[in-house]
């Protein structure tokens, strides 16, 4: 064999293995986006008495006059609120506030339009009285359940008493990455005799949420944490911003601390006119929100987020007019105890992901 054939033999084997050689100790990756939802969904109850629950305002022979159509048309409203929030795509993760029980919840993802979608779901069992929870929809392709567990607050008593509220759930998973994400759903006590006078339960039930984050940071080697709910709060409130001390990232991203909590929609809620996922005597506010470690905004990692990746979901489907203070307003199911076959009181908040896997 002459040297240029020896040599031609050699290319035409180089040039046939080397795809191999490059792909040697590398892993090919994909990038998913994953979006993560939480929905104060306004009073789903099923049209049954819950034992040991003050539910009698929704039943049949009662005030509201609630009944098996009333529920499924609800049933059918939020599913097709979760589809539209997702973008006709399911949303990865949706948290779930004011849902009555397991009932609920399985006929939402099993006989509603929802049903599809294949999600499953976790939630707490609380001592409130009204028989309100929180819960969690997960994609468990996208999402593997580890474990969960609700976290009380117990309710003060002495001078000043607060009725028993819902517990805080806690959810841990694996994402398609290997990596673990710590998913903490909240609706904390409401403003039911005043804002100042119920302050003081908001921040006790915050506190114990601080705990069990700081518990994250304490024993996970990279701790990524998700805090999405109800706060009955706004994000300049003493809960959100000191107890927490949740606040906008930097803007240049210098300050950023990866064991720091850091609330995705609060630049928004601070600078746009009309901004918010609740009206209250005509003023927007937001309520519902969505709070990630630091350790979600490194750009530079495989599962992050940004500011301007999350927002209020406000379509038209949800609003209505506002026909006392003008503009619009979320579309209830009840205004008072007129029923209006809406939605509910609150908006959708949402943010995306990117998960590379």
């Amino acid at each position: 064999m002459n040297n240029n054939c020896y040599t031609l033999k050699w290319h035409l084997l180089f040039l046939l293995f080397f795809p191999f050689f490059t792909l040697y100790g590398q892993t090919k990756k994909d990038t998913l986006s994953f979006r993560v939802v939480s929905y104060n969904v306004e009073n789903l109850f099923d049209c049954r008495h819950d034992t040991l629950k003050n539910d009698y305002e929704f039943l049949p022979d009662a005030m509201r006059h609630w009944n098996y159509t009333k529920y499924k048309k609800k049933l059918d409203a939020i599913a097709r609120t979760i589809t539209a929030v997702g973008g006709w795509t399911p949303p990865a993760l949706v948290a779930l506030c004011e849902v009555e029980n397991d009932s609920v919840l399985r006929d939402l993802t099993r006989r509603s339009v929802l049903k599809e979608a294949g999600y499953r779901y976790v939630m707490t069992n609380s001592p409130d009285q009204r028989g309100i929870d929180v819960a969690l929809l997960y994609q468990r392709d996208q999402f593997k359940l580890i474990s969960h567990q609700g976290i009380p607050i117990p309710h003060r008593s002495g001078k000043k008493k607060f009725r028993p509220t819902r517990d805080i759930l806690h959810v841990c998973g694996m994402l398609l990455n290997s990596d673990t994400l710590d998913i903490f759903v909240v609706h904390l006590p409401s403003r039911s005799g005043g804002a100042k006078e119920s302050e003081p339960y908001r921040l006790f039930a915050a506190g114990q949420l601080k705990a069990a984050v700081d518990s994250i940071y304490y024993y996970r080697h990279h701790p990524q944490i998700l805090i999405m709910g109800d706060f009955n709060d706004y994000p300049d409130n003493a809960s959100v911003n000191k107890r927490l001390s949740a606040e906008a990232p930097s803007q240049n991203g210098d300050s950023l601390q990866p064991q720091k909590l850091y609330h995705l929609l609060a630049r928004k809620s601070a600078i746009r006119k009309h901004f918010g996922s609740y009206k209250y005597q005509g003023e927007w506010g937001l309520l519902d929100h969505i709070i990630v470690s630091g350790t979600l905004l490194q750009p530079d990692t495989d599962f992050c987020t940004a500011e301007d990746k999350a927002d209020v979901f406000h379509s038209s489907f949800l609003l209505t007019e506002d026909k006392k203070y003008g503009g619009v307003q979320p579309f209830r199911t009840y205004y008072g105890m007129k029923y209006q076959g809406g939605y509910s009181d609150h908006l959708p908040v949402w943010a995306d992901f990117r998960l590379i896997y």
